[in-house]
C-alpha cells in the first residue's frame, strides 16, 4: 500500500536474506476501501518509499544474497480495467473471496476488505510469479487468508510471516500512525497494553477465554472516552474459530481492533489493529 515504515522494510530485508531478487509491490488498492473510509487521504509517499528501499539495498551486508531488484507500482486502470467504484454493488469484473475466513474479525466491521485483499494479491501473484511472499504478523488474519488462498488456487508460492515491528512504547507500526499526534498518539498504545495484560494473565495460569477477553475490555475501558474497542478475540489459526479455553501449545491468536477518536475539529477517527500469539 506504500507509505513504507520499518515494518515494511523488515519484510524486504527478510526477503533479501532468503532470495537473490526481491520485487516490492506498491499499490493503494481501492477495493480494500468502503465509501466511508480514507482512500483519498491515505498517505502516498512514493518518492520517499523508493528512497527507503535504496537505503535498504545500500545497508545490506555482502553476505546477504539478495537486493530489491524491482519495485512494481501499477496504476488502478492496470489492476482494474473495468474500473473499481467503492460501492461494492457497482463493481464489475472478477473478484476473489476466501470464505468464511474473510467474514470473521475484521470482516465484521469491514465486510469489503478481504475481498479486495484477496483479489489484488491474486493479481499481483499472477503478475510477479513469486517463489515466496512476505507478510507481517501485524495483519494476522490477512496471513491466514493468504495462506488459504495460496493453497486453494494452487499457487506454487511459499508464505513467510515476519514478526511485527513496533515503536519503542510497543505500538505496532502502521502507515496510519501518521494521523496520530499529541494526546491521540499517547492513548493509541492502549491497544497494545490491553493485549499485553491478557498475555500476562495467560502466562500466570488463566486459560478461560471469557476471563482473558474481559481483561482486555477493562484496560481499554479504563482509558476513557478517547478510544473505543471494536473487538477483541481469541482464535485458533486455521479457520479462525473462537476458542473457549487457551491450551498450551495451540498457538492461539489474540487480536483486537480499536478506534482512536477525534479530539479536535478536522481530525478523523483512526482505527488500529494489533495481535499477539499466545503459547
Amino acid at each position: 500500500m506504500g507509505a513504507l515504515h520499518a515494518g515494511h522494510i523488515s519484510l524486504a530485508r527478510a526477503a533479501a536474506s532468503e532470495n537473490t531478487h526481491v520485487v516490492v509491490t506498491i499499490f493503494v488498492n481501492p477495493a480494500q476501501f468502503s465509501p466511508t473510509e480514507d482512500l483519498t487521504s491515505y498517505p502516498k509517499t512514493l518518492e520517499k518509499d523508493l528512497k527507503k528501499l535504496d537505503e535498504l539495498n545500500s545497508s545490506l551486508p555482502d553476505d546477504v544474497p539478495g537486493r530489491v531488484s524491482a519495485v512494481f507500482v501499477p496504476t488502478v486502470a492496470e489492476m482494474y480495467p473495468a474500473g473499481i467504484p467503492l460501492v461494492r454493488d457497482q463493481q464489475v469484473g472478477t473478484f476473489v473471496e476466501v470464505i468464511p475466513l474473510s467474514a470473521k474479525l475484521e470482516g465484521g466491521t469491514r465486510p469489503h476488505f478481504f475481498r479486495g485483499v484477496a483479489t489484488v494479491c491474486s493479481k499481483l501473484f499472477n503478475i510477479t510469479n513469486p517463489n515466496k511472499v512476505y507478510f507481517g504478523q501485524k495483519d494476522a488474519q490477512q496471513t491466514v487468508i493468504i495462506r488459504r488462498l495460496l493453497l486453494d488456487l494452487q499457487f506454487d508460492t511459499e508464505l513467510r510471516v515476519i514478526p511485527t515491528e513496533r515503536e519503542k512504547d510497543g505500538l505496532a507500526m502502521s502507515s496510519r500512525n501518521v494521523y496520530l499526534k499529541g494526546r491521540r498518539r499517547e492513548v493509541a498504545i492502549v491497544i497494545y497494553k490491553a493485549l499485553k495484560a491478557v498475555e500476562e494473565m495467560y502466562e500466570n495460569g488463566e486459560k478461560r477465554a471469557s476471563v482473558l477477553l474481559e481483561k482486555a475490555r477493562e484496560v481499554v475501558g479504563n482509558a476513557g472516552s478517547e478510544v473505543k474497542l471494536d473487538y477483541v478475540s481469541l482464535n485458533e489459526p486455521g479457520l479462525l474459530e473462537e476458542v473457549e479455553v487457551v491450551e498450551k501449545g495451540r498457538g492461539v491468536i489474540l487480536s483486537a481492533a480499536m478506534w482512536v477518536l477525534p479530539r479536535e475539529e478536522g481530525e478523523g477517527t483512526v482505527r488500529l489493529i494489533d495481535n499477539l500469539v499466545l503459547s
